[in-house]
């Protein structure tokens, strides 16, 4: 673990840093023990608040648990994809909005890679999570659904489909593409006919992943991909 730190920089980032690398590397192994404060200090030679301070950063990634008593201490935790999601939907949602992505850009990105999960999830995907299409579907049918969770109820079922790839690393770098976008896509005004429409698409694809037609959900994310770039260019250009 590298323990020479930067004097002009943020001390307590340098060893949360330090400790990171190290739990990346192996040289940190899930539910190992890390020294105690005492044994940081003087690895780092710096106080006990600045150890503390990186505890608490390494505590707020998830990166490792505390435990109280004789045998407690800080230990490296074990991160479940579902504990990340938050985080990456959180980041993927910042880029997006603060770098000003275009909608074309990032809708592209988003079923360029969900298209690639289509074949997956027609061999893998599972009753529920076909339940789960389903449901969003007649969801979305409901009459005084707000634009606002018409997107959020596309986004369900968006994910399920991902979901019904059965690969967490998917799963985990999809969230982000596909929930990233719901504030972009809450720009859009949603007619009766458009609803119509994405619920039709919509459909389709659950068709076809239950019949294990990966050609056919693929040819479907297409056309759910030109009819969401045609609403949204007349959406942003209503609203300039």
């Amino acid at each position: 673990m590298k323990t020479d730190l930067d004097e002009n920089r943020d001390l307590s980032a340098q060893i949360a840093e330090a400790i990171r690398d190290a739990i990346i590397g192996g040289s940190l192994i899930v539910d190992q023990r890390l020294p105690s404060e005492a044994e940081l200090c003087e690895k780092f030679d710096v106080g006990r608040s600045t150890v503390r301070e990186a505890l608490k950063r390494l505590a707020a990634q998830n990166l490792i648990r505390t435990q109280r008593g004789a045998s407690g201490g800080a230990f490296v935790n074990r991160m479940s994809f579902e504990e990340a999601y938050d985080q990456q939907i959180t980041t993927s949602t910042l880029l997006l909005s603060m770098n000003r992505v275009d909608f074309e850009t990032a809708c592209e990105a988003r079923y360029v890679l969900e298209r690639s999960c289509a074949p997956l999830s027609a061999q893998r995907r599972t009753p529920d999570q076909l339940a789960t299409m389903r449901a969003e579907i007649h969801r979305q049918s409901q009459p005084g659904l707000t634009d606002e969770a018409f997107c959020a109820s596309d986004v369900a079922f968006h994910r399920a489909l991902v979901d019904g790839a059965g690969n967490p690393v998917l799963s985990y770098q999809l969230a982000g593409a596909v929930e990233a976008m719901q504030p972009l896509m809450n720009m859009i005004t949603y007619s009766q006919r458009d609803r119509d429409r994405i619920i039709a698409l919509h459909s389709q694809i659950a068709d076809a992943l239950e019949a294990q037609d990966a050609d056919v959900t693929n040819a479907r994310l297409i056309d759910l991909e030109t009819e969401t770039l045609k609403l949204a260019k007349s959406a942003f250009a209503a609203h300039r």
